[in-house]
């Protein structure tokens, strides 16, 4: 089952698995009800789910003369995963919203080819255990950790030096913060390499993608995040790469295409015929490395204490960015205003590194995203 199947890596998702064979058994999707309408019938799913409940109404409607069992809302998706017997469940879907379909998808012995990255930054500790405790796979679509997951299978975890997490730097590569005070919505959503949804790449803009994968990895690969590094590429050529501790490091590289990192998310540990095309060193010509302006960028930095004071810090973290984020997309507030908004509301929460129940977690959520809509009110 593809979860957010009209969203960049969604759509992605299904030109892999009709490329690959790859049988599709249930979609999901927030409102665009006619794509998913589209995608259903192309693929002959057995059922469908729209987390906005309006929208199944109309999805009922355009699928009436088919078999397709169509699910309406947050319980409904819930219900979908649970009773549609699938063997590997893409969670696509955008933002916290993601995590419970996660956690559904685990509990009903799903493995999960995971791209909703907020699943491990809002409840990280969670989500592994979930994984554990049932002896489910998650295999990460993010590149970034496609790339180290397929640069372990060199190594032994207790051989890791180093995790290198690459990053494109964003359209404001080398600007300074003087130089982003004028910023629009259209100037950060030119992203210089990848094709990405709206919310992500204003993300990667800010480096707040960054650190929300350095969060990630943390998780998925077991390693405290001073074993992490961030390196800026600007090729986008080398999508990460693991040092080990004879000083060896191996790097996964191909043409910046997502495609590929779900292929081998669902194909792992074996790989099959090609869905990208191939990479040309010599078009490439140089490959060029940079450490990331902290500075300039602070988000990446906060995200590292966030995940050090643990608990529900890194909820608050995602909660106030997504928060400011939106607001930023909807033109209200300034692209400063985004880490500005983010670095207040998390100081202010350090009281919930105590929060390690899920509960506990969501209420720091719904805090954090209290406490960011007051400031950009104000």
């Amino acid at each position: 089952m593809i979860l957010g199947s009209t969203g960049s890596v969604g759509e992605q998702a299904i030109d892999v698995a009709k490329k690959q064979g790859i049988r599709v058994l249930a979609l999901s999707a927030h409102k665009n009800y006619r794509r998913v309408a589209e995608q259903a019938r192309e693929l002959a799913v057995s059922a469908v789910a729209m987390s906005d409940e309006g929208a199944a109404s109309s999805l009922r409607v355009l699928l009436a003369d088919t078999p397709i069992s169509v699910y309406a809302g947050e319980s409904g998706l819930l219900d979908m995963i649970q009773n549609v017997e699938a063997d590997f469940a893409v969670n696509a879907i955008l933002g916290e919203a993601g995590l419970k379909p996660t956690l559904a998808a685990l509990r009903s012995g799903k493995n999960l080819a995971l791209a909703n990255k907020e699943s491990l930054v809002v409840a990280g500790d969670i989500v592994m255990n979930e994984a554990r405790q049932n002896g489910l796979a998650i295999t990460p679509v993010d590149s970034e950790h496609s790339a180290i997951f397929q640069a372990l299978r060199s190594g032994e975890s207790r051989e890791i030096k180093r995790l290198l997490l690459t990053a494109s730097g964003g359209p404001f590569f080398g600007k300074k913060r003087t130089e982003l005070l004028n910023i629009t919505v259209d100037d950060t959503l030119a992203h210089p390499t990848w094709q990405m949804g709206a919310k992500i790449t204003v993300d990667s803009a800010t480096l707040m993608n960054k650190g929300f994968e350095v969060i990630e990895a943390a998780h998925l690969f077991g390693v405290s995040t001073d074993k992490i590094e961030v390196l800026v590429h600007r090729e986008s050529i080398i999508h990460s790469m693991v040092e080990y501790i004879d000083n060896s490091v191996i790097a996964q590289m191909s043409v910046p295409d997502m495609r590929l990192c779900v292929q081998y998310a669902l194909t792992a540990p074996h790989r099959t015929e090609a869905v990208i095309p191939q990479l040309d060193l010599l078009t490439v010509g140089k490959l060029t490395f940079a450490a990331p302006d902290s500075e300039t960028f602070p988000l990446l930095s906060l995200a590292k204490n966030a995940f050090s004071l643990g608990g529900g810090v890194p909820a608050a973290l995602n909660a106030a960015n997504e928060v400011a984020v939106a607001a930023f997309l909807e033109r209200r507030i300034p692209f400063l205003a985004i880490s500005d908004t983010v670095e207040r509301v998390v100081l202010d929460m350090k009281h919930a590194a105590s929060a390690h129940t899920l509960e506990a977690i969501l209420d720091a959520d719904r805090e954090a995203r209290e406490r960011a809509t007051a400031l950009l009110t104000k």
